[in-house]
């Protein structure tokens, strides 16, 4: 196998956790529009797929452009009060950064937002490249944000390595064939994010520290199946 050239990441679930901003901005919406506030477990399971489906299930569909303008109005200031990275993403990062790896985002969030994240944990610096949805036709699960990051930095399959957190990112790194490492504890339960069989499946961030070959500047995996 190959050594990993480039690392492209999620980022809710995978080096972030925002649920609590995002659980702020949903029910302050839910109560700005008359409408029933939903539990963080609720809302937890609508993550991941953009904040217009994330608002979808619980919102009429006449009042759903208010709603997501109401969401994302709330939502810029949410963030810079709940949203953290997880612990020892940030040295992860570094780690990787420092090894000459290319690290690159790959989210469903829109950029707007994505970017007051990484700006605000002071981890923008540390990434090549930023790609959202909301620059493409279609996001994860579609494969086209993975391999327009790809094609942006000209290396082959094999020296890929995408992680994510949820079902849909293993159906991303699967469709787009580059080796996909899922965090699990996010938005899918274990049992959804094994039947689309990623390469690997960690507990947390802090697990992705074994990838790494500690005595050269080089990155490799084992290539086993979790089962």
């Amino acid at each position: 196998m190959q050594n990993i050239k480039l690392v492209i990441f999620d980022l809710d679930g995978t080096l972030i956790d925002a649920y609590g901003a995002i659980c702020s901005s949903y029910n302050y919406v839910m109560r700005r529009m008359g409408l029933k506030p939903k539990s963080p477990a609720v809302i937890r399971r609508l993550v991941g797929w953009g904040d217009m489906n994330l608002l979808r299930p619980h919102v009429p569909q006449a009042d759903l452009k208010k709603a997501l303008n109401l969401y994302r109005s709330h939502h810029k200031f949410s963030l810079l009060r709940h949203a953290y990275l997880y612990p020892h993403a940030g040295t992860l990062l570094r780690k990787l950064k420092k090894r000459g790896l290319k690290l690159a985002v790959a989210s469903n969030r829109p950029t707007r937002f994505s970017l007051i994240l990484l700006r605000h944990l002071r981890i923008a610096e540390l990434f090549d490249y930023v790609l959202c949805a909301d620059k493409l036709k279609h996001g994860k699960p579609n494969p086209r944000i993975l391999n327009k990051i790809v094609e942006k930095f000209a290396f082959s399959k094999p020296q890929v390595l995408y992680v994510g957190d949820m079902a849909i990112d293993a159906q991303a790194g699967r469709r787009a064939h580059v080796k996909t490492v899922i965090v699990s504890g996010g938005s899918s339960s274990l049992s959804e994010i094994r039947k689309e069989r990623p390469l690997k499946i960690v507990a947390g961030i802090k697990d992705l520290m074994g990838i790494i070959r500690k005595d050269t500047a080089e990155v490799s995996l084992d290539s086993r199946l979790n089962r």
